[in-house]
């Protein structure tokens, strides 16, 4: 189904086509007289990515990893991070960030053991069909 289109001087939908110009369709408003050419659709990520690729920015994992992990382009969460400001918190050299990427099952049985959520923080987010554990785990100092 042809999308709608609508005249980006004057809003109107009254249009006729007037030829391609570059392989792309051109209309002439017949309310105000302007050429136009249909609105490029592109490639658009689903929000829900891009909420889940600035979440794990945040949380330190590097730009590469994000692009293995989600599929991503690593250049896209370079751009998303720029056009929303996010700001990473400042490193602190007392604590370190690991990450696992773990099924249900996995998951459920790694919460099981106490010695794996002593002395540490966590958070735990949904990738598609598995879940994702970022650790913090201090370092001792001798």
């Amino acid at each position: 189904m042809p999308q709608e289109q609508f005249c980006p001087k004057c809003q109107s939908e009254d249009h006729v086509k007037s030829g391609i110009i570059k392989n792309r369709q051109r209309f002439k408003c017949k309310a105000c007289g302007y050429y136009f050419t249909v609105q490029k659709l592109g490639k658009r990520i689903d929000d829900y990515y891009v909420t889940k690729a600035l979440q794990l920015y945040v949380e330190g994992v590097s730009y590469r990893e994000i692009e293995r992990l989600l599929g991503i382009s690593h250049v896209s969460v370079m751009n998303w991070v720029k056009t929303y400001g996010i700001k990473r918190p400042q490193h602190n050299d007392n604590y370190h960030p690991t990450y696992k990427i773990l099924t249900f099952e996995e998951l459920a049985k790694f919460m099981a053991s106490k010695e794996n959520v002593k002395g540490s923080g966590m958070i735990i987010t949904e990738i598609g069909d598995k879940f994702m554990l970022i650790k913090w785990e201090r370092f001792k100092r001798s």
